[in-house]
């Protein structure tokens, strides 16, 4: 049996030099460090069938003389300790590099590559580091199981909501958009009070999501649920309530089991995306449907006096809650271009985060 030579490819990081050798089913191994050299001895499967095959590489500068290797069905993969952490500009102390060595291009970086991922690696390391000196939350546990009932009843709400008005409307067609409001209001009563919690949980650090964008959303929808819709019999029989209340359970089928997969340190890859990009065309639509329904409801307060205050004779009758609707009206706009930037703001942190890790 004649000795060959094997395939050998390498890369290297600040600290640790890479070699991989093609050859299948590896035996006999002799592998260790002599005068700063390689030497590899070993019987298997090559490039020219089963022979034994042998090479030394004489490295550039000094490393440690311990060598790790593992061997696999189809490779040897080789581990070198440099003596100083360093960049090397080539492998060998010959300037010509060897006809069976080559680069490893899986595992191949660059040198500022290399230093970003040796920051990146010492950045964990402190992370965790200071994680394990922060002392744990004894009510970890029950927060996230209280965080969890809260998602789950919320998401089973609004799942009623939306198949409800999805079957309604294919049995029903354009008929069903008339009595949306008498047949789902009052599963929407109780989603949107319940949706208080969203503001008292990161106001009390249970969630660390801020105060605003989630005051924005509950007000905002509970004004029109309650006050536009709620108080004026002739809205609730208007179409729009149809297109608002659709637009909403669509946006949180998603959102809620997110955050119930979040609870438990879950992640489905599509729901995830799903919640982070399904309300991009959901919520400004969502927003103008509920612009509609003010604009709407503006003659109604006009004509039946609900919510008019009452001025003194000598300034006029009453001041019509119609003034209100249209200041809202200018605060509605700008609260979805906060809240549109907020969203944005977390998608991109997401996307990003997750790219980052996967790289």
């Amino acid at each position: 049996m004649q000795t060959l030579t094997p395939h050998v490819y390498w890369a290297q990081r600040h600290g640790e030099i890479y070699l991989r050798v093609e050859l299948s089913d590896a035996q006999n191994l002799d592998i260790g460090i002599q005068e700063n050299a390689l030497h590899f001895k070993g019987q298997g499967y090559g490039a020219k069938g089963e022979n034994e095959y042998e090479f030394s590489l004489e490295f550039l500068k000094p490393v440690k003389p311990e060598v790790k290797h593992k061997s696999t069905q189809r490779q040897v993969n080789i581990t070198v300790k440099k003596q100083e952490h360093c960049w090397w500009n080539r492998l060998t102390m010959q300037e010509r590099k060897p006809l069976f060595l080559a680069p490893d291009f899986d595992r191949w970086l660059d040198e500022s590559d290399a230093e970003m991922e040796l920051r990146e690696k010492e950045e964990r390391i402190n992370r965790l580091s200071i994680e394990s000196r922060i002392p744990k939350d004894p009510y970890l546990g029950l927060k996230k199981g209280y965080l969890f009932m809260y998602n789950l009843v919320q998401f089973l709400g609004f799942s009623w909501i939306f198949v409800n008005m999805t079957v309604r409307l294919f049995i029903l067609g354009q008929d069903s958009f008339y009595d949306t409001f008498h047949t789902i209001a009052d599963v929407m009563y109780f989603c949107q009070f319940l949706a208080v919690i969203e503001v008292v949980n990161p106001a009390l650090g249970l969630v660390k999501t801020g105060v605003m964008p989630a005051l924005i959303q509950v007000v905002g929808r509970n004004f029109i649920l309650f006050v536009i819709l709620g108080s004026l019999e002739e809205m609730q029989n208007k179409p729009v309530v149809f297109f608002v209340f659709y637009l909403w359970s669509a946006i949180e089928i998603f959102r809620y089991p997110f955050y119930m997969l979040t609870c438990i340190d879950t992640e489905w890859k599509i729901l995830t995306w799903l919640r982070y990009t399904i309300w991009i065309p959901l919520y400004p639509l969502g927003v103008m449907a509920e612009a509609v329904a003010v604009i709407q409801s503006i003659p109604i307060f006009d004509e039946t006096k609900v919510l008019s205050i009452p001025l003194p004779k000598a300034l006029g009758a009453s001041l019509s809650f119609s003034y209100v609707l249209q200041l809202y009206l200018v605060l509605m706009f700008l609260g979805l271009f906060l809240n549109f930037r907020h969203l944005y703001k977390q998608r991109r942190r997401r996307f990003r985060t997750k790219k980052r890790k996967a790289n």
